[in-house]
């Protein structure tokens, strides 16, 4: 039996015990124990019970050997010397960093061909736990330093993840304070043909402002899935948020459309966040023609506009609690600027974090303590005789037929 039959046909809450019985019989491992990331992305945790004799303790994401494995996305064998060696084997599910897979095995049996094929099942089981996580709290209870206010549990339990790879981009986002947190918006979609992408500002961390993101995101997903443009999508949310509350609520929102061929990006920007592009050595932000909130008044109309993004552009979106003092305004765009630039060199699974960690310290006091940061690196393709389109090129489309 494959290790994907054996998975898929485990209790959700026994995946592991699962997973030890092939990894005995195929590798004479010794123990097997599957350490998760935690929502703040500062421990690795161990999911119960656990099988090492020694027994297994939440350890820092840092320098060790499993955070090493989680930075690097390479597996990681150590020791060796003695009878046993010991595998550390990252779990990521598309891009999304889930953890580290930790087994012990004889060290006669820890070769490279035995270390590339137990990458490949740590692999499979972040898939799986992807799937069990829909049946069973188990994993989810792991991954807590700490409870989780209700609105943040209403809203990790609404977006789809903190991030997506394909070939022509990789996307990571970050948000704090991960377990008290509760009003922004984020949601992507993958097809064949592009790649649609919404942010949205928080409106503060209590019950209301979850409702409210919780609304607003689905009604984006219902009109989406209707098949609408991203002006269809704006107006459907636009409709339901002022039916619901009458413009005492609002949210302010990004949603894009990017051509994965090309690079073409559609934009409606209902009073977003502010977006930023780093291409080569240069930082900007990126002027686009502010729109009204969603839900601020009835049957708002609204238009898209056109931008295009090149291999290897960097953008980075930062969304704060509507509430509060944001970046945006001109007292904030240097220390935002400055912590791009920073973090310029920061691999992309790190570079959120990096970014809200460099704003804390270059803008104490300016910074909401609610901040969604996400950031896209663009590899996109490289069609033969198409020619890259200068930074300017950026225009407001007609309406939504031209859309």
């Amino acid at each position: 039996m494959t290790v994907e039959r054996a998975l898929r046909g485990a209790p959700p809450h026994r995946l592991l015990d699962s997973l030890r019985v092939d990894l005995a019989r195929r590798f004479a491992v010794l123990s097997a124990d599957l350490l998760l990331l935690d929502y703040g992305l500062t421990s690795l945790r161990p999911v119960e019970p656990v099988q090492a004799p020694a027994g297994m303790r939440h350890v820092t994401v840092g320098p060790g050997p499993a955070g090493r494995a989680l930075s690097t996305q390479q597996p990681y064998l150590f020791g060796g010397d003695g009878p046993t060696a010991t595998a550390y084997l990252p779990v990521t599910v598309r891009g999304e960093r889930c953890g580290v897979l930790v087994v012990v095995l004889p060290s006669d049996l820890a070769t490279p061909g035995a270390t590339e094929e137990l990458a490949d099942i740590a692999e499979t089981l972040g898939h799986a736990l992807r799937v069990a996580d829909r049946h069973t709290d188990l994993y989810r209870r792991t991954r807590r330093a700490s409870a989780l206010s209700v609105p943040a549990e209403m809203q990790w339990g609404l977006l789809p993840g903190r991030a997506c790879t394909d070939a022509e981009f990789d996307l990571h986002a970050y948000w704090e304070p991960s377990y008290t947190s509760g009003g922004h918006v984020l949601d992507w979609n993958v097809t064949e043909e592009e790649l649609t992408l919404v942010v949205a500002n928080g409106t503060g961390p209590d019950t209301p402002s979850a409702l409210v993101g919780s609304l607003a995101l689905n009604a984006i997903r219902n009109a989406r899935r209707a098949g609408l443009d991203l002006v269809g999508q704006a107006s459907l949310t636009d409709q339901a948020l002022y039916g619901q509350h009458r413009g005492e609520r609002s949210l302010s929102a990004l949603l894009l459309s990017f051509a994965r061929a090309t690079g073409e990006v559609r934009v409606v920007d209902a009073g977003s966040p502010t977006v930023w592009r780093a291409r080569g050595e240069a930082t900007e932000r990126i002027d686009l023609e502010r729109q009204l909130p969603l839900g601020m008044f009835e049957d708002t109309v609204y238009a898209a506009q056109r931008l295009r993004v090149l291999p290897g552009d960097r953008l980075v979106f930062v969304a704060c609690d509507r509430g509060e003092s944001r970046p945006g305004d001109p007292a904030l765009d240097r220390p935002v600027r400055r912590a791009i630039e920073r973090t310029r060199d920061t691999a992309c699974p790190d570079a959120p974090r990096a970014v809200v960690r460099t704003l804390r310290e270059e803008a104490p006091g300016g910074l909401p303590d609610d901040v969604l940061v996400l950031c896209l690196d663009w590899h996109g393709r490289r069609p033969a005789g198409r020619h890259a389109v200068a930074d300017g090129d950026r225009e407001a489309l007609p309406g939504p037929s031209a859309v």
